[in-house]
């Protein structure tokens, strides 16, 4: 595969929409921990939520190949980095969700670079501004990408979301930090939701452990990963979500490996409750299918939310690595205490980064894309997405598509 709070969704939002150079703020949460208090918790589509019931958005791999580093720096006429006008697209739908979690598949450079794309990646820091200022709040940094550049390159890449105020899960800097699940919370006061995000990869690219630091990437590990869910319940999680780093590159369809840990996780329990509430899985590059098993809903491949021009693995560029959806799933709390946070709502939410204007495009229902070549085009992404997403009946589950 190639290698923490924020402000109300109606602020962050408008900021953004109404100029890519506004500043945010960073945070004094400490690392490993954030959470969001809106006032009125207000949910995807602008709603007061209310009753502790909260949505939860997950999107796919951040993959800044050289190319998207040049265009953030022709972003700012050559003065820095600014990632927010290439991420501007998804803003309303991440900004609008009471969670939102994307996958932070690089680690970063040092401040000044040099910066690099493929195979062995240094994002610009200035990256973690930019996914704070369009709504998320958390991000799984466990990837075949993760030790690029050793421990310095983790230590860099979560000093940089810690600053810029997005919590983190999968890599380290620290056994205790390593041991210590990510919480965030949804809502505020006595209908809170308290959500745990773990992270794990299937591989770090044949690049082992930093010596003396078995800890600093999570492996997929299914014994671990169950202890660990274990674990962030007896924190006190309400709600346990687990983003992995899987799957077969430039496979629509998820692999035996998928299939099996998938099956075997959700099925996991303890005390008559899901010891994980919902699987969140990316690495194949391209979008697959949703699928509820054992009563969770699993994303088997979001894909990817912003990449650069990528050749499969016979070298011809695949048209597909800009293609992705992003997970928005509706919780709700249990009548009896003890009981399981149910999802009340599934959506996905087709989306395209457009590799020649360097941006995220939404992707309306089919009518909505508008006449000529390039409408016959994003009807055809749109449809695409929609059929490998929908592909394992997921809509007989509940699956709809969102906007």
């Amino acid at each position: 595969m190639t290698k923490r709070i924020r402000r109300t969704a109606a602020i962050a939002v408008a900021g953004l929409l109404a100029t890519v150079t506004a500043c945010s703020g960073s945070s004094s949460s400490p690392p490993g921990f954030a959470g969001r208090h809106l006032a009125a918790g207000r949910g995807a589509h602008g709603a007061d939520s209310g009753g502790g019931v909260f949505t939860l958005l997950a999107a796919g791999g951040i993959l800044p190949h050289s190319p998207l580093i040049d265009r953030a720096a022709d972003d700012t006429d050559g003065q820095g980095y600014d990632f927010r006008p290439m991420l501007k697209g998804a803003a309303r739908a991440v900004s609008g969700a009471d969670l939102a979690i994307c996958h932070m598949e690089t680690v970063y450079g040092q401040q000044g670079g040099p910066y690099t794309g493929a195979p062995s990646f240094k994002s610009p820091p200035e990256l973690a501004t930019a996914l704070r200022a369009i709504g998320f709040d958390s991000c799984s940094t466990a990837s075949d990408h993760s030790l690029d550049d050793g421990s310095q390159g983790i230590g860099r890449t979560l000093d940089a979301l810690d600053e810029a105020g997005v919590a983190h899960a999968g890599s380290a800097r620290s056994a205790v930090e390593a041991s210590r699940p990510t919480l965030l919370v949804a809502g505020k006061g006595k209908g809170a939701a308290k959500v745990a995000h773990l992270a794990y990869t299937q591989g770090t690219a044949g690049i082992p452990m930093p010596a003396g630091r078995p800890w600093a990437v999570g492996l997929i590990d299914k014994a671990q990963i169950v202890a660990d869910a274990r674990k962030a319940r007896e924190a006190g999680a309400d709600v346990v979500v687990v983003s992995l780093h899987w799957g077969t590159e430039w496979q629509d369809a998820p692999d035996d490996v998928q299939h099996t840990l998938g099956r075997e996780l959700t099925a996991s329990g303890t005390g008559g409750r899901p010891d994980i509430d919902l699987i969140l899985g990316t690495g194949a590059h391209v979008p697959q299918a949703y699928e509820k098993v054992n009563g969770t809903w699993i994303v088997y491949g979001a894909g990817n939310q912003i990449a650069g021009p990528t050749a499969d693995r016979e070298g011809v560029q695949d048209p597909r690595a800009g293609e992705s959806s992003m997970g928005r799933f509706t919780f709700a709390p249990p009548v009896e205490p003890g009981r399981r946070w149910a999802v009340t709502k599934a959506e996905f939410v087709p989306q395209w980064f457009d590799p020649e204007a360097g941006r995220i495009v939404g992707l309306a229902p089919t009518a909505s894309a508008g006449a000529g070549a390039r409408g016959a085009r994003l009807r055809g992404i749109h449809d695409r997405i929609g059929r490998v997403v929908l592909s394992r009946g997921a809509a007989q589950d509940g699956l709809v598509e969102g906007r």
